[in-house]
């Protein structure tokens, strides 16, 4: 019973892993796509009066960007795969929407209310874009855990 419980135990970190990564992966194309490309001339226009605050591409720091999209692939992962078993893509990305708006309501209010990087509409379409991602990249992380079970249909 005992080694029958550590190999599902194995097979659930390892695809927590796996649906971890692949999430972070998913995270920065999207973020990159969402933020660097779509929205960036609209978040330019809604900075507030902070100036300086955005690094250019040549300034990137690419070590804490790959570190934060592992924190954020890894907290669904982790969430979705030891504490809610989800285990499909609607049900990973309604979670995921529901984490994105939290997470980015929170941050979003504190800074708008802190700090003068972004005006209000600033804000609160930073907060529709991460509820969209992260209801994307969630779906995805939820899918990567239920692969091979029969719920998921995969």
């Amino acid at each position: 019973m005992h080694l029958c419980h550590t190999k599902i135990n194995n097979m659930n970190t390892n695809k927590i892993l796996v649906a971890g990564l692949v999430g972070a992966a998913f995270a920065f194309i999207l973020g990159f796509l969402t933020w660097g490309i779509v929205l960036s001339e609209f978040f330019e226009a809604n900075a507030g009066t902070a100036t300086g605050v955005i690094r250019g591409d040549d300034e990137m720091l690419w070590i804490p960007m790959i570190l934060g999209h592992l924190a954020w692939g890894f907290l669904l992962a982790i969430i979705y795969g030891r504490w809610a078993n989800i285990k499909t893509f609607s049900t990973g990305a309604k979670a995921g929407a529901v984490l994105g708006f939290l997470i980015a309501f929170t941050y979003d209010m504190i800074n708008l209310g802190s700090t003068h990087i972004s005006n209000t509409l600033g804000a609160i379409v930073d907060v529709l874009a991460m509820t969209v991602v992260t209801a994307i990249v969630g779906g995805i992380v939820g899918w990567m855990l239920g692969r091979g079970n029969a719920e998921s249909g995969v």
